[in-house]
């Protein structure tokens, strides 16, 4: 479904992403960890051609993002941080400003509208002005812009950030709803989320990829000195106080 390979990204002399390297299958939910800063929204853009890579390839459902990226955006649904909403519209409004501009069929877009109010759970708040919803509500308006025109790929970058805790399992669950129709790509610095939804952990250190393995795999780890299972945030902490120049796959010693 997705292959990256050699992805290298430079903002003048800054190296924001390091020659990273991925394979992801169809139907996979898929956690991207790292602290704040990085390199997981900047490899985001790149996968979803918002962002062009200095160097690299993207694949994504057998299309080279860099040469046909119209293709490949109708394929990809993607939620930036900051979800692009329209605060003066209500939510089906925007949802069907959504649909119109991401080719959805005119003959289907009330279909598709009325499919992610009720998947979202937002068929409540329709008429309501985005203005006026919780941040909970617009994160939800922002899953449904992203699957309105049913892609094979989504992209979620931090999509529970800000959420209260309640918020936040109400999120996680929408995102997992999603596996029997598409593959999830999810970025996130907190680590239980990853560990609730995702079957993998890719884990990215200063732009470059330290970690590529399932989550069974990193869970199944122990703790030299215990002899105990690690935790993922056990994981997290020792890949950030070593200094890894090639990445962990699962069943390396």
């Amino acid at each position: 479904m997705l292959i990256a390979r050699h992805i290298t990204k430079n903002f003048g002399s800054f190296r924001a992403v390091d020659d990273i390297c991925f394979e992801i299958n169809s139907g996979d939910i898929v956690g991207v960890l790292g602290k704040n800063g990085a390199g997981k929204t900047t490899l985001m853009r790149i996968l979803t051609s918002f962002l062009a890579a200095s160097s690299g390839e993207v694949i994504i459902d057998g299309d080279d993002v860099s040469k046909q990226s119209l293709k490949v955006r109708k394929k990809v649904g993607y939620l930036p941080e900051k979800p692009p909403l329209y605060d003066d519209m209500t939510v089906q409004q925007y949802l069907k400003f959504a649909a119109e501009i991401k080719d959805v069929q005119s003959n289907r877009r009330r279909l598709q509208v009325a499919k992610v109010l009720e998947e979202c759970h937002l068929d409540h708040a329709k008429h309501k002005k985005i203005a006026t919803l919780s941040k909970g509500y617009r994160q939800r308006v922002g899953i449904a812009q992203a699957i309105i025109h049913e892609p094979k790929l989504l992209i979620l970058d931090e999509p529970t950030s800000g959420l209260d805790p309640m918020q936040i399992k109400e999120v996680l669950s929408l995102i997992k709803n999603q596996r029997n129709q598409r593959t999830v790509l999810l970025s996130s610095h907190t680590l239980i989320e990853i560990e609730q939804i995702a079957q993998r952990v890719l884990m990215i250190k200063s732009g470059r990829l330290v970690l590529d393995s399932s989550l069974d795999e990193v869970l199944k780890s122990k703790d030299p000195a215990q002899s105990q299972p690690l935790t993922l945030d056990q994981v997290f902490i020792s890949h950030h106080q070593e200094h890894l120049t090639q990445p962990l796959r699962a069943g390396d010693e």
